[in-house]
């Protein structure tokens, strides 16, 4: 079966869980089916990483955007980077990722099987199913009904973003939602949408790859202190990810912590002042304070992860939060929000600790319960561990992922 995959985050262009889902996916895949990845590459070094990827066989057209093709070595995926067109050069943000779509589309003509992840590519994946007459699976890692801060990113390009999200989730063939409590929400986002087309396949998590990690060198690099506890924040600036909720909360969170912050991807600059506001304040407060503002190589991250007191999430939305997961298979304790599909992920009292959403109070007051605690904190992070690696392998993923192309399919 060829299955053609369009996504806009992939390696080595990965900021959030999407990303982090279609990468593992799609290496996973490859096993299973004929795979074909369409990401978009905005610039000269996205394009150049993909040639790296493979032996390259040659620079074309599609749509207007320029592609770069990667011949698979036996099996992995080839790939195909799709830029915007130039002509839309300094145009609304959504338009341009409407031209990704359109060449996306038109190279994707020939597949059995469509599967797009994200607004950014749905409508791609929604024109070549047309083109093709083959059927679409789109999966569902958040919706744009539930993020209306994002008019802040895209303004009146977040009527166009949540169009494409609309008329592909309400006409694809199979929607795959990444937990069951993502599943009610794109039915209530869109009644429309027949409950039987809504497939739950959770994301998963690589726990060879993420597994705890004893060396020091990467703390000592950001000048984290090894023997004080630390409380770590991984994710994105962005309204989603809650990160203005954990530094309101700082203040209150006990002074022997260390607090990290791996936070970078800014949505907009004011978002980004905004932050650096609230840091500032802190470190006049306090001290133990560390923003790292770009977005870290993975083996540091898990480095840090690993030890880390606490992990905590935030969030004011998320259908999955894979990045709970990565800190649990990293024997991490997790205080996290009660939203989405975390408590799916975490388990209240067992691998962390679960407040309402947009609560500062009782979000440090589960921080600091986990803090008091040593013992029942390295507990936590050792049940986490275990529950990542019995109930969330990514190779399970690809085995129901490829079945439901099989059942779309009619094969």
């Amino acid at each position: 079966m060829r299955v053609a995959l369009l996504t806009r985050e992939f390696p080595p262009d990965v900021y959030g869980g999407a990303g982090v889902h279609v990468e593992y996916l799609a290496r996973e895949l490859a096993r299973l089916v004929e795979l074909t990845v369409h990401r978009e590459g905005r610039g000269p070094s996205a394009l150049a990483a993909v040639v790296e990827a493979g032996l390259g066989y040659g620079v074309g057209s599609a749509g207007g955007g320029a592609v770069v093709e990667v011949a698979p070595a036996p099996g992995t995926a080839a790939v195909s980077a799709h830029r915007p067109w130039a002509a839309l050069d300094g145009a609304n943000e959504a338009l341009r990722t409407i031209s990704v779509d359109l060449s996306m589309a038109a190279a994707a003509v020939g597949a059995d099987v469509i599967h797009s992840h994200t607004w950014y590519a749905n409508l791609g994946g929604h024109l070549a199913a047309l083109l093709g007459g083959v059927p679409h699976v789109m999966t569902s890692h958040s919706l744009e009904p539930h993020r209306p801060w994002k008019a802040e990113q895209l303004g009146g390009g977040y009527r166009l973003s949540s169009w494409a999200e609309r008329i592909s989730i309400e006409s694809a063939a199979a929607v795959v939602a990444v937990s069951a409590g993502m599943r009610a929400d794109i039915l209530d986002a869109y009644p429309a949408v027949d409950p039987a087309r809504v497939h739950v396949i959770r994301n998963g998590i690589d726990t060879e790859e993420y597994h705890p990690d004893p060396a020091t060198d990467v703390l000592e690099k950001y000048g984290i202190e090894p023997e004080r506890p630390m409380v770590i924040f991984v994710g994105r600036i962005t309204r989603q990810k809650g990160l203005p909720v954990l530094l309101r909360a700082a203040a209150s969170i006990d002074r022997r912590a260390q607090l990290v912050l791996c936070a970078g991807a800014p949505d907009t600059p004011e978002l980004l002042a905004e932050t650096s506001a609230l840091v500032d304040g802190l470190r006049a407060e306090r001290d133990g304070v560390v923003w790292l503002d770009g977005m870290l190589p993975k083996p540091e991250v898990i480095q840090l992860l690993s030890h880390a007191t606490v992990f905590v999430c935030p969030s004011v939305y998320e259908p999955l939060g894979i990045v709970n997961l990565e800190a649990m298979a990293c024997g991490t304790a997790v205080v996290a929000s009660r939203v989405g599909g975390i408590p799916e992920v975490v388990d209240d009292g067992t691998t962390g600790l679960l407040v309402p959403p947009d609560d500062p109070r009782a979000l440090a007051d589960a921080v600091n319960t986990v803090l008091a605690d040593p013992a029942r904190a390295t507990a936590m992070g050792r049940a986490g561990r275990e529950r990542a690696v019995h109930e969330f392998g990514w190779a399970a993923v690809a085995d129901r992922t490829a079945a439901l192309y099989a059942s779309v399919a009619g094969g």
